[in-house]
């Protein structure tokens, strides 16, 4: 049996350093509450499944897989999440190869902007807006997707991810989604998102 699992990664800053876009309070509740529950939650099921197969017993795979599915999508998005997160004080506009692949996709980035913030505000429910590369064709794609679906990966590169799970948002700006992805744009990495596209 495998003894290797899932670990919460460390922050690249404090849990105040976002304010005034996200307190210390949102993030460390997010943070330390439900990122670390996904992770916690994976190990768990990891360690059930060995044990199932250690004595031999037979593994409901359906009900298992599903969770398993379900909670190693909410550790990589949570982890892509808190990767593209950058200090107020740090921001940068994006330059090189984003700023003219978004050019060459979508015309500009306002008019990105704008196409990202009506996906991920208009997601029904609990779920992720993403920005890819679609392998097939070179394209930069964005996408809504419920919950914490990745079935549309690895064609789909991730470039950047905006949590539109209420936890991520909620204690700061209540039910007012638009205010809290407005403000998004304002904390975003986009020497990461750069990084992502380049490899």
């Amino acid at each position: 049996m495998s003894d290797k699992f899932y670990t919460l990664p460390k922050l690249s800053f404090a849990y105040d350093a976002l304010s005034p876009i996200l307190s210390q309070e949102q993030v460390e509740t997010h943070y330390k509450k439900h990122h670390d529950a996904y992770v916690k939650k994976t190990n768990e099921l990891l360690n059930k499944i060995d044990d199932f197969r250690r004595d031999g017993d037979e593994i409901e795979v359906n009900n298992v897989a599903s969770k398993l599915s379900f909670n190693i999508g909410g550790v990589t998005l949570h982890n892509l999440f808190w990767e593209n997160l950058v200090p107020p004080s740090q921001f940068l506009m994006p330059d090189g190869e984003i700023k003219d692949s978004i050019n060459s996709n979508f015309g500009s980035i306002e008019r990105f902007i704008s196409e990202f913030t009506e996906c991920a505000t208009t997601i029904e429910g609990s779920g992720w807006s993403l920005l890819t590369y679609d392998v097939g064709t070179g394209r930069l794609m964005i996408f809504p997707i419920g919950n914490h679906n990745l079935k549309l990966v690895p064609m789909q590169k991730i470039l950047l991810v905006l949590d539109m799970w209420e936890h991520a948002y909620y204690i700061d700006y209540k039910n007012d989604k638009k205010s809290y992805v407005s403000n998004f744009w304002k904390i975003l990495n986009w020497n990461v998102v750069n990084t992502r596209l380049s490899k």
